[in-house]
């Protein structure tokens, strides 16, 4: 289906009800591996896709079930885009599990190769938690003269060291329990190119909608317990979104574009597009779940 604008969206489904989840929302930046970004979800298990895309930016021919996507005209470019629509989902979701990635990200859970993201889910809910805190792993293409754009799946790289964690506190500068701010990859590395605020790295990546929740400008939610890295009695599981959209953004922004002609150092892995490698690597947790 094929809604005109956000707001459209949201006055169909009022009386239209989504069904069951888990849901998935892709911000369309632009058309860059669309297709596989949508197909890894369907994979996945997700029940139900929403496109936010701008006009242009069209649902690809190669899905492999355009009849789960809802495609929803929006301009994704514009500041707190991204909060607008899972806002809006949130509020017609409610007690349903939502992602949200952008085009050419792709999320990972640990052992999603053999499992479903209904089964993550229910053991996460059977820990009795309501969210995944998922890290987002900088990818990049291994050869920018071949791929000006650093986005290439076939030959992805992605640093194996250079992450670490400070302490998050609030406006009170009082230390917020269970919550860290994460930083590495590419937003570490080139940092003169990334606002301060969008140094971060960790983005609560999969969780329950509830009353009233909000997604912020910064990628936590306006419930301080949903963006906790652990529970309070033991490791909670983890996520990842691998992710080329700093990379592509680097390439493409007039600012960096010219200070970057390899992202490669001596720390750059090949991407094997494996859970065990990211869990190996320590980018996402387990937990309790074997």
């Amino acid at each position: 289906m094929i809604h005109p604008s956000l707001d459209a969206f949201r006055s169909h489904h009022a009386s239209a009800p989504l069904g069951k989840g888990p849901f998935a929302v892709v911000i369309a930046e632009d058309p860059v591996e669309l297709s596989s970004t949508l197909n890894h979800l369907i994979h996945l298990g997700f029940k139900r896709l929403f496109l936010l895309a701008p006009e242009g930016v069209d649902l690809p021919v190669d899905v492999d079930d355009p009849e789960s996507i809802d495609l929803i005209r929006h301009p994704t470019r514009q500041a707190g885009s991204a909060q607008d629509a899972v806002n809006a989902l949130i509020a017609l979701a409610p007690g349903e599990w939502i992602h949200y990635c952008y085009n050419a990200e792709y999320f990972f859970f640990p052992f999603c190769e053999q499992r479903r993201v209904g089964e993550a889910i229910a053991f996460v809910t059977e820990e009795r938690r309501n969210t995944v805190l998922t890290y987002v792993v900088d990818l990049y293409a291994q050869d920018l003269t071949l791929y000006p754009d650093a986005v290439n799946l076939d030959t992805a790289h992605l640093d194996s060291s250079g992450y670490y964690a400070e302490t998050r506190r609030d406006q009170d500068d009082t230390v917020l329990e269970r919550q860290l701010n994460f930083y590495g990859g590419l937003r570490w590395r080139f940092e003169e190119h990334v606002p301060i605020p969008k140094r971060r790295i960790d983005r609560v990546g999969l969780f329950q909608a509830t009353e009233g929740l909000k997604l912020l400008d910064d990628h936590t939610l306006s419930d301080p317990e949903m963006n906790t890295y652990t529970c309070e009695w033991h490791h909670s599981l983890s996520g990842a979104i691998c992710s080329f959209r700093v990379a592509k953004a680097l390439r493409s922004n007039p600012g960096s574009r010219h200070d970057v002609d390899t992202f490669n150092w001596h720390k750059s892995t090949r991407f094997y597009w494996s859970s065990r490698q990211l869990m190996e690597l320590g980018l996402m947790e387990p937990g309790q779940w074997f």
